[in-house]
């Protein structure tokens, strides 16, 4: 069996309960447990929040390391000290705030054995408050749909992904100067590259999302990183002049939008994927 290592990132922002419970479904909860864990904790944290992430890592059913920065240094520099030290060539990622559906891994590794893949993600059901409480539910391209939507759109649902460490490294690993967007570049990258890559359209993951989970996808912060992401797809040679001029426009329309038409516009475009991946229902239940 492929051995895997689990990547979590860990920042003073999250909550001691939602860090536990996010810890708990992707290690103690899963069919098919990750070979190891590494946390890296990105800064300083609150007592409470590390106490509770070093009394997970004690009592962790497998190996799990702590990665410390000596201060807070963002998601993409969190996640490429963490790459460092992992031994493994597949690595999974997680956030500390969402939950793992209990077979995420045994679907997730038995795929990625069978086609000999470079990266797989899968779909997603986000929540509000109770994770029960589903709101929308984001189905990835498959197969080849992945490299046609890639120059339109995030194909991959970053949370869910498991992929080979040393072609993420051969790609540059994460990008430290495009805001939040540095798993979008990554990916391209990855792609242009010839990465064998793939989705699992059932949603294995439940992603925590808040009302301030939609400011933080607009603003002038993040036009301007959307505008440095849309710089790197068209050097990297994933979009064409066309494909780059419609993006700056259409994407940077959507980056500068007011919160309450960002969400709308996006609930809208999350039921529409859904309903052109074949009516996949949304997250109801333990796949």
């Amino acid at each position: 069996m492929t051995s895997f290592t689990l990547l979590l990132p860990v920042y003073a922002g999250n909550s001691p309960e939602q860090f536990r419970e996010a810890f708990e479904s992707s290690v103690g909860r899963q069919t098919r447990r990750p070979d190891a864990v590494v946390i890296t904790i990105d800064g300083p944290l609150p007592a409470s929040l590390e106490d509770t992430v070093v009394t997970a890592a004690a009592e962790s059913p497998v190996v799990t390391r702590l990665v410390r920065l000596g201060q807070n240094r963002g998601l993409a520099a969190a996640l490429n000290a963490g790459l460092a030290e992992i031994d493994t060539e597949y690595v999974a990622r997680m956030d500390a705030d969402d939950v793992c559906t209990p077979r995420r891994f045994e679907l997730q590794l038995a795929a990625i054995e069978a086609a000999d893949l470079d990266i797989l993600g899968t779909g997603l059901a986000e929540f509000e408050g109770a994770s029960e409480r589903v709101v929308a539910t984001r189905i990835p391209p498959v197969g080849d749909q992945i490299r046609r939507r890639a120059p339109f759109a995030q194909p991959f649902n970053h949370p869910t992904v498991v992929y080979r460490r040393s072609v993420v490294l051969a790609a540059g690993g994460y990008p430290t100067d495009v805001g939040r967007l540095e798993d979008y570049v990554l990916f391209a990258r990855m792609l242009v590259a010839g990465a064998r890559a793939d989705n699992l359209p059932e949603p294995l993951l439940r992603y925590r999302v808040d009302d301030g989970a939609y400011a933080r996808r607009g603003g002038w912060a993040q036009f301007r990183s959307e505008l440095l992401l849309q710089r790197e797809l068209r050097r990297v040679g994933l979009t064409s002049r066309g494909q780059h001029l419609r993006n700056v426009v259409l994407r940077g329309s959507y980056r500068l939008a007011p919160t309450w038409l960002r969400r709308g516009g996006y609930r809208a475009a999350v039921t529409g994927w859904r309903r052109r991946a074949g009516g996949v229902p949304p997250y109801a239940g333990q796949p």
